[in-house]
């Protein structure tokens, strides 16, 4: 018998990998299973085949081979009776389902589920408290249907999959909760467009929904196939047409936004290091303030509950105490700062990222960022601190070094950039992710535009303030939001998705992916670039 609490079946990772679980072959059931591990399945909604197809709700569920009195049909449309495969026939008429149907899906909601006692799916009706009806047409109690689900999750041994290690049902069911959002996160997605080809073996592995990973097609191919089925199309912002939310609109087909997570991996994405993290997006991007998206939703509505921003303090600590950052450690010296005079950070960014189009408050590039904070702290030193993928030679930028000492004092080349950030006496940003790490580790920040941590109460803000903003979040609410609900992750050593805590902990580890014939030539291509800017430079004085 399976275990009641088991893995999707991942494709491309070994189940014995994969596996939380595995059953007890001599039948008998380990420790008790308390409340408090039956309300958190309820919560989750994991156990049985919970990644399974969803199809349209009905009003009965029958499992075949189970008679069902006429008179508890009464009423109901065949179209609205499914029928869950089993070992006999049954007299009832009615839609026959998949038989690797998601369970909570179907079960919430019905009338009645007629099955046995110890028919999976009648575990989870009661928990859920439907009424189950036996083969002698009489309802279960759903106290023992609860000691049903109890034994079942007694007669498994439990192991993190991410290290091997032993471990308990509670945990088991953390790791399948996250997978569970995960999962859910990817319904629907008919289709995928703008996804670099070196990204693509990650986004199929990201967008997975249980079933199927889409198919990479061109923006327009992926319009007409999303269409045709009925369903979204997932979408690398700027890798397709401009015109692309306009089309999506006219064809009446949702937009995914897929984009680099906030810890995606210890290489530039430029650099063509596969992202260890992504968000994906229904309603915007977190980095377009000029309209709603999922990330900002939830930092404006959600709960917060105490165990999840207990979870986020943790995770916080251990982000800072082993150094992490987006894209890994720096290896150059520390910058010799001044003693007795208020040092400030600048963060340069990319000229033409999107982040800075759409959340950069009117800001002109770095030039004009500069300027800017000079203005904003006309007696301080300033360092300035260009952006890893403009130093690179990868993207665009560039400030020459007599530009940036017209506003800053000094210009660095690569110190510890975490160390920095803690040296200083303040941090200013466009919109770029170093705010929130600088936020992370406890520092002051000042924002000149309107990145995803503005407007909460925990940033000095220059920029006019965003109407949708405002709520007063606690720095771990804003953790929370961040880096455990919003983005996905995946495990470099195993594939599998995983929670932030596995992924901040391979990073501290050094857990890097093999470095590929692609990325080297990456490496040099970047190198080739920023040559032949710094040469022109020269050249032109």
């Amino acid at each position: 018998m399976l275990p009641f609490l088991r893995s999707p079946p991942f494709p491309h990772v070994a189940p014995s990998v994969a596996a939380v679980s595995t059953a007890i072959d001599d039948g008998r059931a380990g420790a008790f299973v308390p409340d408090g591990v039956l309300d958190a399945i309820v919560e989750a909604r994991v156990g049985g085949a919970f990644w399974g197809e969803r199809t349209a709700p009905v009003r009965l569920l029958v499992r075949m081979g189970i008679g069902v009195d006429p008179a508890a049909l009464s009423g109901v449309q065949p179209d609205q009776i499914g029928l869950l495969p089993g070992a006999g026939p049954t007299p009832t008429v009615g839609r026959i389902l998949s038989a690797d149907c998601d369970p909570w899906a179907m079960i919430d909601g019905v009338q009645a589920l007629h099955a046995t006692e110890q028919d999976e799916w009648a575990l989870v009706a009661g928990l859920l408290d439907v009424p189950v009806i036996g083969p002698d047409g009489k309802r279960i109690d759903p106290g023992r249907l609860r000691d049903a689900a109890r034994t079942r999750i007694a007669l498994a041994r439990y192991r993190n999959p991410f290290t091997g290690d032993p471990t308990d049902a509670a945990a088991a069911i953390l790791h399948l909760a996250d997978w569970r959002r995960h999962l859910d996160g990817n319904r629907d997605i008919a289709a995928a467009s703008g996804m670099a080809f070196w990204k693509r073996d990650a986004v199929r592995r990201f967008l997975w929904d249980g079933r199927r990973s889409p198919p990479f097609l061109s923006a327009a191919r992926g319009l007409r196939r999303a269409q045709r089925e009925k369903g979204a199309l997932a979408v690398w912002p700027s890798r397709v047409p401009k015109t692309m939310a306009q089309d999506a609109a006219d064809r009446a087909v949702p937009l995914v936004r897929v984009e680099d997570g906030f810890i995606r991996s210890r290489g530039l994405g430029a650099a063509l290091h596969p992202p260890g993290s992504v968000v994906v997006d229904r309603t915007g991007i977190y980095y377009n303030a000029l309209a709603e998206n999922d990330l900002e939703t939830l930092l404006a509505t959600h709960d917060f509950p105490l165990p999840l921003v207990e979870r986020a303090a943790r995770l916080r600590r251990r982000i800072c105490s082993a150094g992490v950052t987006k894209y890994g450690q720096d290896s150059g010296r520390m910058l010799a700062l001044p003693e007795g005079r208020r040092t400030v950070l600048a963060i340069g960014q990319v000229d033409d990222d999107l982040s800075v189009r759409l959340g950069g408050a009117g800001v002109e590039g770095n030039l004009d960022f500069l300027a800017r904070v000079r203005g904003a702290e006309p007696d301080a030193w300033i360092v300035y601190r260009p952006h890893p993928d403009v130093q690179a030679g990868h993207r665009k930028g560039h400030v020459s070094d007599a530009a940036i000492l017209t506003h800053a004092d000094a210009i660095d080349g690569g110190a510890p950039l975490m160390e920095l950030v803690q040296a200083v006496d303040e941090v200013h940003v466009l919109s770029s992710l170093t705010g929130f790490e600088a936020l992370m580790r406890g520092r002051s920040v000042t924002v000149h535009g309107m990145p995803f941590y503005a407007g909460w109460g925990l940033t000095r803000d220059l920029a006019r303030p965003c109407a949708r903003r405002g709520r007063q979040l606690t720095l771990d609410q804003l953790v929370a939001a961040a880096l455990i609900l919003y983005p996905r992750y995946l495990d470099v050593l195993t594939q599998l998705p995983c929670g932030p805590e596995i992924m901040v902990e391979r990073m501290a580890n050094g857990t890097t992916p093999a470095m590929t014939s692609l990325i080297r030539l990456r490496q040099l291509q970047g190198k080739l670039r920023r040559f032949m800017t710094l040469s022109a430079e020269y050249l032109h004085g």
